[in-house]
């Protein structure tokens, strides 16, 4: 094994001492010229990030509550609201739910009639909350009644729009 010789130097040429000594200058002026900068500069701001609308827009909240009239919305259709609604318990049955086009399921329902039904709905029936658990007005729960109805062989008939 060699020994190691505790005098001798990793700088082996000249080329490597010089580099050494600009390194040893170059290095800590560079750093020092960085510090400067970041304690001298000042934070500089957009001027228009300044301006009330990029406030506000920056400032806004993520919702928002609307209050208007109910027919404000625009109606949804009967297909749309059995699918966002009625279909997560009477496409599979779930808690004794009439299927949707099971015709004996719904054949003692279809005998009360649109009135019966919308009783049903209204108040509520088995493990269906009151009005469905929605906030739908009258005229959507008919018509989406009707429409459930007459895909299990129903033959209901909408009542005609109340005149204003």
């Amino acid at each position: 094994m060699a020994e190691h010789d505790e005098h001798s130097s990793f700088i082996k040429t000249p080329q490597q001492l010089i580099a050494i000594v600009l390194l040893a200058f170059v290095v800590p002026i560079f750093g020092i010229v960085l510090l400067v900068q970041l304690v001298a500069d000042r934070p500089r701001a957009d001027p228009s990030a300044l301006a009330p609308e990029a406030v506000a827009a920056r400032i806004q909240p993520v919702g928002k509550v609307e209050f208007g009239a109910a027919g404000a919305a625009a109606a949804k259709s009967s297909e749309d609201i059995v699918k966002e609604v009625c279909a997560a318990c009477h496409v599979p049955g779930v808690a004794n739910a009439p299927k949707l086009g099971d015709k004996a399921a719904w054949a003692p329902r279809l005998k009360l009639g649109l009135d019966g039904l919308m009783q049903s709905v209204v108040k509520g029936k088995g493990a269906m909350p009151p009005r469905a658990g929605t906030s739908l007005t009258d005229a959507e729960l008919v018509s989406t009644i009707v429409f459930m109805a007459n895909q299990a062989g129903g033959n209901l008939k909408e009542p005609a729009p109340a005149k204003k």
